[in-house]
C-alpha cells in the first residue's frame, strides 16, 4: 500500500452537539431541510430576502477572489445564487486538518446543493483574522519519528492586537522542523506554497490568508478577510444595531442558557457578565476590548472605532450580510449555535442554519503497517501508555511470569494456611491483621511487576518507538488527529490524493445533509488488526495505569 486511507468518523462533541445533530433541540436551533426539496426552498428563501444584492461588491476587496473561486462567486453574485460559509480563526502554518475537513464540507455541500436544486451556490471559508487569541494562533503539531512535536513561535510584539496585524516573527525553526518532518515527497508545491506564505514581513494573519487562498482557492473555495476595511464597514450597521440592543441580547442569552441548563446541557459559550457581544477597536494602535453593556448605548451613537463581533454574533452578522444559505461547523460551533439563535431574535433577524462538517482521519502507509505489525487497535493509542503496557508485558519472559504468578499462589495459599492455623489456638489473629500483611505484600508484588514491565519496554525500544510514532500521527498531543495535527506534510508526502480522497467523503457527508441518500453516513472501519498470535501474558493491567 503506498496511498494514505481517508476514513469518515463519527464528528463526536458534547452532549449538547449531539443532541442538535439528531434533532432532538430543534427549538433552540433554525430548522435544517431534510430533503432537496427543502433546501430548494431554504435557498430560494434566503436569495429572496437578501437585503443587498450587491453585498459581493461590498466585501469583494475582503475576498479578492480569482480562478476557480471567482468563477464561481461570479455566478452567485446580484441575487443569483447562494453560499455555503465556514470558518476559523489563523492556526500555525494553516493551523490543523479539521480547516480542511471544514473547507472541503463547504464545497462538497455547495456543489451538491447546486446539483440538486439547480441555484448557484459557492463556499466561503472565513479567515477570523480580527481574532486577537496569538495563544491559539501561534502553533501547530507534526508527526514525527516517536511522537508528535508541538511548532510554536514567540509573540514579535505586545499581545491584544488582531492576528491582522500581528508580526509574525521569526518562524526560520518552526518551518524546518516541519520541512524535515516531511521525510521524502512526492510534491512540492505544499512547501512551497507554504515558505511564500510565511516569509519575512507578514503578520500572522496575512500568513495564513496567503496559504488558504493560495490553496483552496484553485478548488473553487473562496477566502473571505474578516479583519479587512470594507468587511468592517458592510458589517458596521448591525454592529451598531446590536450595540444598541445589547440589553435586550443579554436577557435574551441568560434565558437561552438557563433553558438549556434545564434540559441538562452545559452551555457551550458562558456570558461575561457586563460585557456586550461587540469589541471596538480605536485605531491601529489600540487593542481590542468587548463594550460594556453600560457604555453599549453611548458607543452606538458615538464610536469612531472599529467594532466587530464575538463568537455568538459573528454568524448573525455573517447571515445579515451574505446570501448563507448554511453555515458547516465542527461540534463546538453546533453546540453555540443553540446561543446564537437567541441573539438573532433578539436583534430581529432570521437565526443561521448550522450543519456538521464532515470529520476525517488520514492513515498513512507506514502508521498502517505500525498498527498491523503490533496487532495495536487504534483504541489503545487513544491511552498514552495503555498499548506499550501490553506489549511490555508480552515481550516478558515466560519463565519470569510462570515465577511471578506461583509466588502469588504461594503467597495467598500461606496466608490463608496462617489465617486457619491462628483460629485454632487460644488466641486468634483477628483477621484484620492478616488480611492487612497479605494486601502489604501484594503491594510489594504489584511494584515487582511494574519493574519487571518497565524493563520489558526498555529492551523493546524499537517497539515502543513505533507505537510512539503511531500515536503521533493518530493522537498527536493527545487529542484526535484533525484537532491538532498540521496537513501540509501529509500532502508533502502524498500529493493529491490526499485532496482527492477528502473530497470524496465529504461529498457522502453532503448527500446525507441533503437527504438525497437514505441512510446517514456512517463512520468507515477502522484498518483491522490481525489476530494476535503472540502468547498472552496474565500480569494484571492494573500495572498500566
Amino acid at each position: 500500500m503506498t496511498d494514505p486511507i481517508v476514513r469518515t468518523d463519527a464528528l463526536g462533541g458534547s452532549s449538547l452537539a449531539r443532541a442538535a445533530m439528531d434533532g432532538r433541540v430543534s427549538d433552540w436551533y433554525a430548522t435544517r431541510p431534510a430533503s432537496p426539496g427543502a433546501w430548494r426552498l431554504r435557498a430560494q428563501s434566503v436569495r429572496a430576502g437578501l437585503k443587498n444584492p450587491a453585498w459581493l461588491d461590498a466585501v469583494r476587496p475582503a475576498i479578492t477572489p480569482s480562478g476557480a473561486a471567482a468563477a464561481r462567486l461570479d455566478r452567485v453574485a446580484n441575487g443569483r445564487g447562494v453560499v455555503v460559509t465556514t470558518g476559523q480563526q489563523p492556526g500555525l502554518f494553516g493551523g490543523p486538518i479539521y480547516n480542511w475537513s471544514k473547507a472541503l464540507s463547504a464545497l462538497a455541500l455547495a456543489d451538491e446543493l447546486e446539483a440538486a436544486t439547480g441555484i448557484p451556490t459557492a463556499p466561503i471559508f472565513w479567515a477570523a483574522n480580527d481574532d486577537a487569541d496569538f495563544a491559539e494562533a501561534s502553533w501547530t503539531a507534526i508527526a514525527v519519528t516517536g511522537g508528535a512535536q508541538r511548532l510554536s513561535i514567540e509573540p514579535a510584539t505586545t499581545l491584544g492586537r488582531p492576528m491582522s496585524e500581528m508580526p509574525l516573527g521569526d518562524v526560520t525553526a518552526a518551518l524546518e522542523a516541519l520541512e524535515r518532518s516531511c521525510g521524502a515527497t512526492v510534491d512540492e508545491q505544499p512547501l512551497s506554497v507554504l515558505r511564500d506564505a510565511y516569509r519575512p514581513g507578514a503578520t500572522v494573519g496575512s500568513a495564513y490568508l496567503r496559504l488558504l487562498r493560495t490553496l483552496f482557492e484553485p478548488l473553487g473555495i473562496a477566502v473571505l478577510d474578516a479583519a479587512h476595511a470594507s468587511f468592517a464597514a458592510a458589517t458596521r450597521p448591525l454592529l451598531v444595531r446590536a450595540l444598541d440592543r445589547a440589553v435586550d441580547i443579554a436577557e435574551a442569552l441568560r434565558a437561552r442558557d438557563a433553558a438549556i441548563v434545564a434540559e441538562g446541557y452545559a452551555v457551550q459559550v458562558s456570558e461575561v457578565e457586563g460585557l456586550s457581544l461587540v469589541f471596538e477597536r480605536a485605531g491601529p494602535a489600540g487593542d481590542k476590548r468587548r463594550i460594556p453593556l453600560a457604555e453599549a448605548t453611548t458607543a452606538a451613537a458615538a464610536s469612531q472605532g472599529v467594532l466587530s463581533s464575538n463568537v455568538l454574533l459573528r454568524p448573525v452578522v455573517e447571515r445579515s450580510l451574505l446570501p448563507t444559505v448554511t453555515y458547516v461547523g465542527g461540534p463546538g460551533e453546533v453546540a453555540y449555535f443553540a446561543q446564537v439563535g437567541a441573539v438573532a431574535s433578539a436583534l430581529g433577524v432570521d437565526a443561521p442554519l448550522i450543519v456538521p462538517r464532515w470529520s476525517t482521519t488520514i492513515l498513512e502507509p507506514h502508521v498502517i503497517r505500525i498498527l498491523s505489525r503490533l496487532s495495536i487497535d487504534e483504541a489503545e493509542l487513544a491511552d498514552p501508555h495503555r498499548a506499550e503496557g501490553r506489549l511490555a508485558r508480552m515481550a516478558v519472559p515466560a519463565a519470569v511470569v510462570a515465577a511471578l504468578t506461583d509466588l502469588r499462589g504461594e503467597i495467598e495459599a500461606k496466608a490463608r494456611a496462617l489465617a486457619a492455623a491462628s483460629e485454632r489456638t487460644a488466641f486468634p489473629l483477628p483477621h484484620q491483621v492478616v488480611d492487612g500483611a497479605q494486601n502489604a505484600v501484594r503491594h510489594r508484588l504489584d511494584r515487582l511487576e511494574r519493574r519487571i514491565v518497565a524493563v520489558a519496554k526498555r529492551h523493546e525500544q524499537d517497539t515502543m518507538r513505533q507505537v510512539a510514532t503511531a500515536r503521533g500521527a493518530l493522537f498527536p498531543l493527545g487529542v484526535r488527529q484533525e484537532r491538532a495535527l498540521n496537513i501540509i506534510p501529509i500532502l508533502a508526502r502524498h500529493g493529491g490524493v490526499v485532496v482527492d480522497r477528502m473530497r470524496d467523503g465529504a461529498r457522502a457527508h453532503a448527500r446525507t445533509l441533503l437527504g438525497s441518500v437514505e441512510n446517514d453516513v456512517r463512520p468507515t472501519e477502522r484498518v483491522p488488526s490481525p489476530a494476535r498470535s503472540v502468547r498472552p501474558s496474565p500480569i494484571d493491567d492494573r500495572i498500566d495505569r
